[in-house]
């Protein structure tokens, strides 16, 4: 059985997030409500379950003219979708020309260029993919009235992120110029972008007092502050968390443990110190790294792998999914579950739209039919209610006649056993006193 913690949901404010399975599948929740709050709920599910169409990485660009939504699949496709309403503006296909199957190489990495070459007018976009085997690519995208004859140019970007080892994750800063790699047997390196060369590579920690040395193995990776490129926060396999200052050392400056399992996922605040990080086995909580002091961690505890943790860019609201199937939504200021969404599948990551509003909800007028189906439910619920006393009044009158009855037998029953006792004594008294005259 799952590990649940059954807690008491406040409501969401208004608010949307889409989230992406193993199954390939978009679900679109959305939480529409006023001051108080409200449950968040599906509203619409885009694509067919497929297990080779399996999302393994997302970017959005929620601008609020002609936003974008990139995915990266399985099979080796990145979709371009609008993220309003689902629908394919362009499939570009991943597949390397050395007969590499992308089972073998899948995407790790993907990220929807904002600034750079985002004419949407002309009907193009950049999108940034790293595959596992650490091919980097950087590509514009063409839209056209077919997804199938969409197709990248022929100016696309290609480096190699690292020699050996399996890429596992990535990021790019917020100026979209630099981008940090990490994976098993792949130390943390930053990269410029837009020159195309190596900037910055980590180097191992030492050994340890018992001369073990501990393997690089790191999960997850993201820049600490949106202004500076130069702070990097990174969660390896043996559950430590390290800060890289790339302007300082090579070696971590603070490094920490969090738990017992690997970690996860990594995720950065806006105030440019504060992360929030989940392992293996579901534990969520936010760090200072400007002291590496943990804050506190989130209540309620999840019953899976967290895959993806969010930030809202504009509420004090974070968002985490994972193998449980759960997207969870949590206040960062209390540190309290807002609500939980069961999706079915295994969710591999989780976005949000930041320019959402309330006015949708707003426009909807409640049916007058169902008002007074509510009014007659509650008109008949007080005429139960009014009836109820009568019911328990004759039932009390019943159960206290009972009482006297059972109290009356009862002292019968003890004055009868009084005289018994009473006769026999006398028997027995009128007994020895023959004897005595005998």
């Amino acid at each position: 059985m799952p590990r649940t913690m059954k807690v008491e949901s406040p409501g969401c404010p208004p608010l949307r997030a889409l989230t992406f399975d193993e199954l390939g599948l978009i679900k679109v929740v959305e939480a529409r409500g006023g001051s108080h709050g409200s449950d968040p709920k599906v509203v619409e599910r885009w694509g067919e379950p497929e297990p080779s169409r399996c999302v393994l990485a997302a970017s959005i660009d929620d601008r609020k003219s002609n936003p974008l939504l990139a995915v990266a699949r399985k099979c080796g496709t990145v979709e371009i979708l609008n993220p309003l309403k689902g629908d394919v503006r362009a499939a570009i296909s991943d597949v390397a020309h050395d007969g590499v199957k992308p089972e073998d190489d899948p995407i790790v990495g993907l990220h929807l260029f904002k600034s750079e070459g985002s004419d949407r007018t002309s009907g193009s976009c950049i999108v940034l993919t790293c595959t596992t085997k650490g091919n980097a690519r950087i590509r514009h995208c063409a839209f056209s009235s077919s997804p199938d004859d969409s197709a990248s140019t022929d100016t696309a970007t290609l480096w190699k992120v690292c020699g050996a080892g399996n890429v596992l994750c990535s990021k790019v800063d917020a100026s979209e110029s630099y981008a940090v790699f990490g994976g098993k047997g792949v130390e943390v390196n930053v990269w410029d972008i837009r020159k195309g060369t190596k900037i910055w590579n980590a180097k191992p920690p030492p050994k340890n007092n018992l001369g073990i040395f501990t393997p690089t193995w790191f999960t997850s990776a993201t820049f600490l502050c949106k202004d500076d490129h130069r702070k990097i926060v990174a969660g390896t396999n043996s559950h430590q968390v390290r800060l890289y200052d790339i302007s300082a050392q090579r070696r971590p400056v603070i490094s920490f443990d969090f738990r017992e399992t690997a970690i996860k996922a990594v995720c950065e605040d806006l105030d440019g110190y504060t992360v929030y990080l989940g392992n293996g086995t579901g534990d969520l909580a936010s760090f200072d790294m400007r002291t590496g002091k943990m804050l506190g961690s989130f209540l309620g505890k999840c019953s899976g792998s967290i895959r993806s943790i969010a930030r809202h860019p504009m509420l004090p609201v974070i968002a985490s999914c994972g193998l449980d199937s759960y997207l969870r939504l949590w206040d960062i200021k209390s540190r309290q579950p807002l609500s939980a969404v069961f999706l079915k599948q295994h969710l591999n990551a989780v976005v949000f739209d930041s320019n959402f509003t309330d006015e949708e909800a707003a426009s909807l007028k409640p049916d007058p039919t169902h008002e007074a189906e509510d009014t007659v439910e509650d008109v008949q619920t007080g005429d139960v209610e009014a009836a109820k006393p009568l019911k328990k009044r004759k039932k009390k009158a019943a159960k206290e006649g009972r009482r006297k009855e059972g109290a009356t037998a009862k002292d019968n029953g003890v004055d009868n056993l009084k005289m018994k006792k009473k006769m026999k004594k006398k028997r027995s008294e009128m007994g020895e006193g023959l004897n005595d005259q005998q």
